[in-house]
């Protein structure tokens, strides 16, 4: 039943998904083949992403395919990978309009609804806790005798707030073609703070693998964004030929 559930949550956040990225990417001065090959780089980016880490780590897997279909995957992998695949796309098919806005909430709402996939299942929990809405997850170190953090439904809440506001910022025509940077940046910071909720295993200067992907992305899309911004004040300060201006 639990894997039914799971399954069924995750069709259901594809699928939510999907609809609202139609919806959102009807506003395109795009091509129907431009808008498939954009969605496509970014669906494929963020498959190879939420699963590299993980084969990456198991090197025999790896070489004979068996870690791409294993157990484990990771959403922030999977945004990079998203991102940088859509990149890609627009890049081979030659498009240079911004097209991030209009992944923002299709990806928050999926995010936010998957999550509950993983409270379900009881994977994604966070360490042991004292609070009232502490949760026992059977399948934790300590067989559910401790409650824990949700871990899961924090992360669902987050996304789903992120959706409602990106919305508002997306309607409003505020820091066009930076809203998904803007999103990464706030996700990764998001993901910093609460990776002490977290039973992860600590590497270097005591941070998990998850803060320390945050510390080397979160200055990236900063440049990104200064660059983006930068290129836009250069361009409206250009003398204008037409005018006469010299």
């Amino acid at each position: 039943m639990t894997q039914l559930a799971y399954m069924a949550i995750m069709l259901t956040a594809i699928v939510v998904g999907f609809v609202l990225l139609r919806l959102f990417q009807e506003k395109l001065e795009l091509a129907w083949w431009e808008k498939a090959g954009i969605a496509l780089g970014g669906f494929c980016g963020a498959m190879i992403g939420a699963k590299l880490p993980f084969a990456l780590h198991d090197w025999e897997g790896l070489v004979s395919g068996a870690a791409w279909f294993a157990h484990g995957k990771t959403i922030i992998a999977g945004l990079l990978g998203g991102y940088f695949g859509v990149e890609l796309a627009k890049w081979i098919l030659d498009i240079r309009i911004k097209t991030g806005d209009s992944f923002v909430v299709p990806v928050a709402v999926s995010i936010g609804i998957g999550r509950w996939a993983c409270f379900v299942a009881g994977c994604c929990f966070g360490q042991a806790c004292s609070l009232p809405w502490g949760v026992a997850f059977p399948g934790a170190p300590d067989g559910g005798q401790l409650l824990r953090h949700p871990t899961q439904i924090y992360e669902s809440i987050f996304h789903l707030t992120c959706a409602a506001v990106f919305f508002v910022l997306w309607r409003s025509k505020m820091f066009p073609g930076q809203l998904f940077k803007i999103y990464l940046i706030a996700y990764m910071t998001y993901r910093f703070f609460t990776e002490w909720f977290r039973p992860e295993p600590t590497f270097a200067l005591g941070l998990t693998a998850y803060q320390l992907a945050a510390i080397a992305a979160i200055p990236l899309f900063a440049f990104l964004i200064w660059r983006d911004q930068k290129l836009v004040s250069a361009t409206n300060t250009e003398p204008s030929i037409a005018s006469g201006s010299e």
